[in-house]
């Protein structure tokens, strides 16, 4: 369709080794977007950058001081101009897993908020003066239903996180609108995206995970393609009336 025709746009893409962020990368680049992929696994980026069209890759820690003001300062010389479309993928819960408040290091709590929702917020502190100059562009924050509601994972850094990715999702839409940029968030369901939540669903067993399909309208889990498919809705022409939204990509709960 032509309105998913991106050609000429500059995209940049977080946590695109693998999982959403290698599918929303992929997915930009086969509709002819310019785009530039970062995570902290040069392998996993060869991986992606191994696909029809172009993608630009750089392996680095986005949690380093000046880390995402640097990267985008690097894509801005390259592309000779502003981002146009900036993905906040990059995430996780850094190898945790659920424990009692009571026993969590403030290391490991700093680590998750770091790449969750600090990250999200230094890179778009950097892109948006290109966007403003530009007057437009599109930020989409890739949050989760953990954002929404308390996380499956019990993890309180990764609840806490998302639902700041979400605040502030709603916040610099609200702030960004009126330049012609706009700001949205997906959110998604239980998708077998990373090692984390396969390990996830196999802690599940198959009663757990009979119980946990049953409360899915489709009774399907999502895939990684389906929030790809969200994102470049949220990046296209279609959604240029959408701004400061949360939407949940989760098969129906």
């Amino acid at each position: 369709m032509r309105d998913y025709d991106f050609t000429g746009t500059t995209v940049a893409v977080t946590g695109a080794g693998h999982g959403f962020g290698r599918a929303i990368a992929q997915s930009f680049a086969a509709l002819g977007a310019q785009v530039f992929a970062c995570d902290l696994s040069a392998a996993e980026l060869e991986e992606t950058a191994d696909h029809p069209g172009a993608i630009h890759t750089s392996a680095f820690d986005l949690t380093a001081p000046g880390a995402a003001r640097g990267w985008i300062r690097e894509i801005e010389a390259k592309a000779e101009g502003p981002v146009g479309v900036l993905v906040c993928n990059a995430g996780g819960v850094r190898g945790q897993v659920g424990r009692p408040i009571e026993e969590v290091p403030e290391a490991d709590w700093h680590a998750i908020l770091d790449i969750n929702l600090h990250a999200a917020f230094a890179l778009c502190q950097a892109v948006v003066p290109g966007m403003k100059r530009a007057g437009a562009g599109r930020i989409v924050t890739i949050s989760s239903g953990a954002g929404l509601q308390p996380s499956r994972t019990g993890i309180q850094a990764y609840a806490s996180a998302k639902h700041g990715l979400i605040g502030l999702t709603r916040q610099l839409g609200h702030e960004l609108g009126q330049f012609g940029i706009t700001v949205n968030s997906v959110a998604p369901g239980f998708v077998l995206s990373n090692p984390a939540t396969e390990r996830q669903w196999a802690a599940y067993g198959p009663e757990g995970q009979a119980r946990l399909l049953a409360s899915i309208a489709l009774r399907r889990l999502g895939e990684v393609q389906d929030i790809a498919n969200a994102v470049l809705f949220l990046a296209s022409p279609m959604a240029s009336y959408i701004n400061g939204q949360v939407i949940s990509v989760d098969g129906g709960k």
